[in-house]
């Protein structure tokens, strides 16, 4: 360590080396930190957020950067810096405290921790003085500081209550009552859910707003099993109003994090992996549901947007891209109408810039505009007396132009970092894009993704978390593993590769040898053999990711069905069966495990089709291709991978085409009918739901 770096410098996460020039003393999380905590006796000061964190940014700058509370900090405390993203097993347990402590949290989390890692007091964001009712964080250092040296038995009694406060909630109550899980469950937390329908603005509540693709995914889900219209109105409107808004970027395509308004106008500019992800997924349900070609246009941009922005030369998908840009959050986002009529002429602006909601006073700050498409293209066709088809063709245009312009800012910066679990949520978006859609170089993205796992995450049987500039690092969690098996499960589903169906399984199986709980039943978040923390979680709450238990419980399904696995398929159910208090009384905390619910319940079929060659079976996958049923798996043998896939999924045994054509069998419950040739017959059998 130097004078002008501390030894965050070492490290490889974006957001560390954004604060590896802070005069603070920094240390990353890890055995160095508490031992020296121990041996100077002082509290741990530990720090928590992630690179594309716009208040992130605004703490560092007003407190981290300043030489006098930097000096104070190194004085009073050893300091922790934790990229969440890296960590979340970190994140989780402490953001657990903040909350106990202050009813809130988010990031920048800062937290003061005893030596032996317990916390006694902890926030988040906090000013460099004293504002808004917020006290200064050097008086809050001074007071950590005095309280440890003066009153010790105070904060470790603090330290020890709310440990064990963490101990007990992150665990669901082993005593739980027995008894099937009723049908209809997912029914009736779409119905809860309703309630809190802004049928106005779409979405669930007031300002900020968030997209709630997990919600959405389990309406979409009840309106295919019990065509409720209700749950679909709120669904697809909510989805319309979102696309149109401007928590989507209206010229490169992709969603912002989230709304700062009720209306969807403004957001918080940082772009998340995982939310392009899971409402990609979310979109593709709603176009397969109703046929309309605005989901798929959705869609196709925002994974063209992952393909331009956001994917790795070797085929893994970075992270995030920042809130900010030379300094100012949306910077490169916005537009004032001068911008507009510079790049796009007087003429064309004069209206562009009206549909894209754009007005000389702005809805922004500094009088520049977030775009927006607050008209249908029939509206605003009737307004200005143009023909829809010059509209469109107008726009495309425009957005060209505009892109084209916008290429050439400053853009916002990229963690580019490359995570295990929230590939495997976009190499499931990809995958299942690319067969609904037909798009052959989405479901290639997703082939690469995986390769690009298997050779940089895969070691041995076990996965690690993360990879940057050919560092990988930190042993996976449960996510991981769910999640790209996950992924990899859909990628099977759309390309047949019995290899990929050997990695889910293989995956699968991973995570139940080092996750699962021989006791009480259930998966830890942490593997048996990870760093042990003042709490081992089986957190199945849904964050803005699904949570661990609530995928690893669908994949397990899933796998059961494909491989025959009865094993798989207990421990699913003893699973939810630890899980059902929380399934019966607050379902919409773990929408993603309702899906499972749904599934399992459902009787979901088994789809064999059995032919000479994938390109035989044409006609039967574009039935498959254009159906929504998310309560089914595929399997695909050829004359190619039979004897492959066989040695994988037995069920597959005895099942070969018929007079020479590819064949359908369709089982449930292990009983299958004929065999069906003809692709208008298998359409008519898929349409019924029973």
């Amino acid at each position: 360590m130097t004078a002008k770096t501390n030894r965050l410098a070492q490290e490889t996460s974006p957001y560390l080396l954004q604060h590896a020039h802070n005069p603070v003393d920094w240390h990353p999380w890890g055995k160095e930190a508490f031992e020296r905590a121990k041996k100077e006796d002082k509290p741990i000061f530990l720090s928590v957020g992630y690179s594309a964190c716009h208040w992130c940014h605004v703490m560092e700058r007003e407190c981290f950067e300043d030489e006098g509370i930097a000096t104070l900090m190194n004085d009073l405390f050893v300091c922790v810096k934790v990229d969440r993203e890296e960590r979340p097993d970190v994140d989780e347990i402490y953001m657990k405290s903040v909350q106990l402590l202050t009813r809130s949290g988010g990031w920048p989390m800062s937290v003061w921790l005893t030596p032996d890692g317990e916390p006694f007091f902890g926030g988040t964001y906090f000013p460099p003085r004293d504002a808004h009712g917020r006290p200064g964080f050097p008086r809050v250092c001074q007071e950590m500081g005095r309280i440890w040296k003066e009153e010790r038995p105070r904060a470790l009694a603090a330290a020890q209550e709310l440990t064990a406060k963490i101990r007990e909630i992150s665990v669901p109550d082993a005593a739980r009552p027995e008894g099937e899980l009723p049908a209809g469950l997912p029914e009736d937390a779409a119905a809860q859910l309703l309630k809190r329908f802004d049928d106005e603005q779409g979405g669930f509540g007031g300002a900020p707003k968030f997209p709630h693709p997990m919600d959405l995914a389990l309406l979409l889900r009840v309106v295919a099993r019990k065509g409720d219209e209700k749950a679909k109105h709120a669904a697809l409107f909510t989805l319309q109003k979102m696309a149109a808004g401007g928590m989507y970027d209206q010229v490169g395509g992709g969603f912002h994090r989230y709304s700062t308004d009720e209306r969807w106008l403004v957001p918080h500019f940082e772009k998340m992996l995982y939310d392009n992800a899971l409402l990609a997924s979310t979109y593709l349900d709603a176009w397969l549901l109703t046929g309309d070609g605005e989901h798929a246009r959705t869609v196709r941009e925002i994974l063209d947007y992952v393909l331009r922005e956001m994917t790795a030369p070797g085929g893994g998908f970075y992270s995030t891209q920042d809130a900010d840009s030379e300094g100012e959050e949306g910077k490169f986002f916005v537009w004032t109408t001068a911008e507009l009529e510079e790049v796009l002429g007087a003429d064309l602006a004069a209206w562009v810039g009206p549909w894209f909601g754009a007005s000389p006073s702005g809805n922004f700050e500094h009088r520049a505009n977030v775009l927006s498409r607050p008209w249908t293209v029939e509206d605003f066709a009737k307004v200005r007396s143009m023909q829809p088809e010059d509209l469109r063709a107008g726009l495309e245009v425009a957005r060209r132009k505009l892109f084209e312009a916008r290429e050439k800012r400053v853009k916002p910066a990229r963690d580019d970092k490359i995570l295990a679990d929230w590939n495997g949520l976009m190499i499931g978006a990809f995958a299942r894009a690319g067969f609904h859609l037909g798009e052959a170089r989405y479901v290639e993205a997703a082939r690469k993704a995986v390769a690009f796992a298997r050779a940089n995450l895969w070691r041995d049987g076990r996965l690690l978390r993360s990879t940057k500039d050919g560092t990988a690092k930190h042993a996976g969690n449960l996510s991981d593993y769910a999640f790209l098996a996950d992924g990899v499960l859909d990628l099977y589903e759309a390309g047949f590769d019995p290899a990929d169906l050997a990695f889910a399984r293989d995956l699968a199986r991973a995570a139940v040898t080092n996750f699962w709980d021989e006791k009480e039943g259930g998966f830890f978040t942490t593997a048996h053999d990870a760093e042990l923390l003042i709490s081992r979680s089986k957190e199945a709450y849904d964050g803005a990711t699904p949570s661990g238990p609530s995928v690893v419980v669908g994949v397990l399904a899933r796998l059961a069905e494909l491989l025959g696995d009865d094993e798989l398929r207990a421990k699913a159910e003893r699973t939810l069966a630890l899980y059902r208090p929380l399934l019966m009384q607050q379902p919409l905390a773990v929408s993603r495990m309702l899906a499972a619910v749904a599934f399992l319940q459902s009787g979901p079929r088994e789809i064999v089709i059995a032919t000479p060659t994938v390109e035989a079976a044409a006609g039967l996958l574009d039935v498959l291709r254009a159906g929504f049923d998310r309560d089914r798996v595929v399997l695909v043998r050829t004359d190619a991978n039979g004897a492959a896939l066989e040695k994988i999924a037995p069920t597959v045994e005895l099942k070969g085409p018929v007079g020479g054509k590819a064949a359908a069998y369709v089982c449930r419950h292990g009983a299958c009918q004929l065999p069906i040739t003809d692709p208008a017959k298998l359409a008519e059998l898929l349409s019924k739901k029973e």
